[in-house]
């Protein structure tokens, strides 16, 4: 462990995780756990910037979350899972990094103005504006070399860089105290939901969770957006515009030009064309759901696995902040 590269990556602890999360990083999670140190973030301060009002339903979410990354084949043995709030270091170096942090910076950055127009909020709280310096913090108590994301992220990795430059600037002396991340993008394009209209999202009612069973599955695929076009069978359709032609290219990519093209002639019609898809779906998630109900019903278990990976993570965080303290010579 000691010679490989260390990641971090996490979910906010919101609900349990959906087809968008399996393809768009737990798979390339599951890919990069044993060529790198892996800590799994169970982001559950953060997850409070949108849902402090719910705090009851984020306690029940942490293990969720954890039991879904576990389900899709992260194994505990191999990688750490880390309740945020647990780890005192990140909350002491988000208020040391606040000081340096112009409010403008982060108003002006791109992700959480997005962010704040889907939620609707126009007097954004302290915690939600400040969140990418929260990142930050997440990121450095750790000394992660490479964060997966995703380019929407990309504003908040060039923050945390330039929170690295400036504490080094101010603080180090020559010497480098914190490590400066790399980010490393993900090639997966964002992942639309059943509606066909937007990304799939937990707070938008579009989304296919690893969670459902066979027949929850079903119906959603049965009710999901195709091309709107398409009256019977025979009428030439538009793959292209289709929510499930797109699922079929991540699930079932051995059919997927061959449904196109049926599609295009009018060869098959959306009911068939959503029944494979539902068998393609149900054959990949099976092994998941196996997994999950073991989880589920050794609760206990993942508990003490985030119990573990939040006490290691403790230790590394506390000399992190013993380091940063003595730079800015406010140690004892």
């Amino acid at each position: 462990m000691e010679n490989k590269k260390r990641i971090l990556t996490g979910d906010r602890t919101t609900g349990r995780l959906h087809l968008g999360h399996y393809v768009g990083s737990l798979q390339n999670r599951v890919k990069l756990q044993n060529d790198y140190e892996t800590f799994i973030l169970l982001a559950d301060i953060q997850a409070l910037t949108t849902h402090f009002k719910n705090p009851s339903m984020l306690k029940d979410s942490i293990y969720q979350v954890a039991i879904d990354n576990l389900s899709v084949g992260l194994d505990p043995n191999k990688v750490t899972f880390v309740q945020q709030s647990q780890i005192a270091a990140i909350a002491e170096l988000t208020v040391f990094y606040s000081m340096f942090v112009p409010v403008n910076v982060l108003r002006h950055n791109p992700t959480v103005k997005a962010e704040a127009a889907q939620y609707g909020y126009d007097d954004l709280t302290y915690g939600f504006l400040g969140y990418p310096v929260s990142q930050a913090a997440d990121i450095t108590f750790c000394h992660a070399d490479l964060v997966p994301v995703g380019e929407d992220q990309l504003p908040h990795m060039e923050l945390t860089r330039k929170i690295v430059r400036r504490f080094n600037d101010l603080y180090g002396h020559g010497e480098s105290i914190l490590r400066e991340p790399d980010a490393l993008l993900s090639e997966t394009p964002r992942f639309i939901g059943l509606d066909g209209g937007s990304k799939m999202g937990k707070s938008l009612g579009n989304a296919i969770y690893l969670s459902d069973s066979q027949e929850v599955i079903k119906q959603k695929i049965n009710g999901a957006v195709t091309d709107p076009n398409r009256i019977r069978i025979t009428d030439l359709g538009n793959p292209d515009i289709c929510s499930v032609s797109q699922y079929h290219k991540a699930f079932n990519p051995g059919e997927y030009n061959n449904i196109c093209d049926m599609c295009r002639s009018g060869k098959i019609g959306c009911v068939a064309c959503k029944k494979q898809l539902g068998k393609a779906l149900n054959d990949i998630l099976e092994p998941v759901q196996t997994k999950r109900a073991y989880y589920e019903e050794h609760l206990d278990e993942v508990k003490e696995i985030v119990q573990t990976g939040s006490d290691k993570a403790n230790q590394i965080g506390n000399e992190t902040v013993r380091q940063i303290k003595e730079a800015m010579n406010i140690h004892l």
